[in-house]
């Protein structure tokens, strides 16, 4: 009798779990943060919104497949991985298919970004070619950037900054300073669930010679970049409200205990399935924490930005 466990995977769950759903409100959070920048103003255009979160999803997903194909050719993924199945190293995925797909979803990003130009303008094309090479170079191309330590940067300015920068200016025309530092708090978060992930494969990508922060400055470091990017992100709001925008902005805080809690849980589990559990709590704080942080933006008095 065939186990369960012996039963291949469907085509249909290799490539979803290839596209790393866990990590996906990374991409959704700063568009909603940045959507909220451009309502509290009354610039709210809903098909601006929509390409921007597209946008923003495709250019994950890409990513994603580019880690998955990168890593495999350059051997950061083994059979001694903790963490889920990747497609390619585990034989689920053709290497060129895996390449092709990278290509085809990358190209559909830069084609939904076009959509953007009659709000952003040609300053759109460069920020959309500078996302799309970007996604590849972090695992590909002769300097791969979460080979040399350089993802974490990569997650805060792509999935921080730029992205609620973005997607508030396609809406209002011009990028004002709420959108710069709102961008703050997302992108540390962001590269919160970088982190989390990097300290699990810690062993493997030593092997590897994948130099992430994690491997070139140890976890004991990587714990203290973790809690200091809750604390900054659970600063920001603190800050905007005592700047004059309003009590509102404090809803984040709410977020405060299970903020310590995560903290601790990476201070103290060592076992892969909690640390797997922890990617995707990780990934759900930044989702409540945009939820939270949009609303508080939204309620504050009409602002003409």
């Amino acid at each position: 009798m065939t186990s369960e466990a012996n039963i291949p995977p469907s085509r249909w769950s290799v490539w979803l779990s290839a596209c790393r759903p866990r990590t996906l409100p990374t991409s959704v959070a700063p568009v909603l943060v940045g959507t909220a920048v451009a309502a509290r103003s009354h610039h709210f255009v809903a098909a601006a919104a929509a390409l921007c979160l597209g946008f923003a999803l495709l250019v994950q997903i890409g990513t994603n497949l580019a880690n998955d194909y990168f890593d495999f050719l350059k051997g950061a993924d083994t059979p001694g991985r903790v963490g889920p199945r990747r497609a390619v190293a585990s034989g689920l995925v053709h290497p060129e298919v895996m390449r092709r797909a990278m290509l085809g979803v990358f190209a559909a990003a830069f084609t939904l970004g076009l959509g953007l130009l009659p709000w952003g303008g040609p300053w759109m094309l460069a920020v959309g070619v500078a996302s799309i090479i970007c996604g590849i170079a972090y695992t590909g191309g002769p300097y791969p950037l979460a080979y040399h330590g350089l993802g974490d940067v990569f997650v805060f300015l792509f999935f921080g900054l730029v992205a609620v920068g973005t997607t508030a200016f396609v809406q209002m025309g011009h990028l004002s300073a709420l959108a710069v530092v709102a961008g703050v708090p997302m992108g540390l978060l962001s590269s919160n669930i970088l982190l989390v992930n990097n300290y699990r494969d810690y062993e493997t990508d030593l092997a590897a010679r994948k130099r992430t922060l994690v491997v070139r400055l140890g976890r004991g470091f990587a714990l203290g970049q973790f809690a200091t990017c809750h604390a900054l992100a659970l600063a920001v709001p603190a800050a905007l409200a005592a700047a004059g925008l309003g009590l509102p902005c404090l809803l984040p805080l709410l977020l405060a205990p299970l903020s310590v809690a995560h903290v601790r849980r990476l201070a103290r589990e060592r076992a892969p399935a909690e640390q797997i559990r922890l990617l995707g709590d990780t990934a759900k704080f930044i989702a409540l924490y945009a939820i939270l942080f949009g609303a508080g933006i939204l309620a504050q008095p009409p602002s003409v930005e």
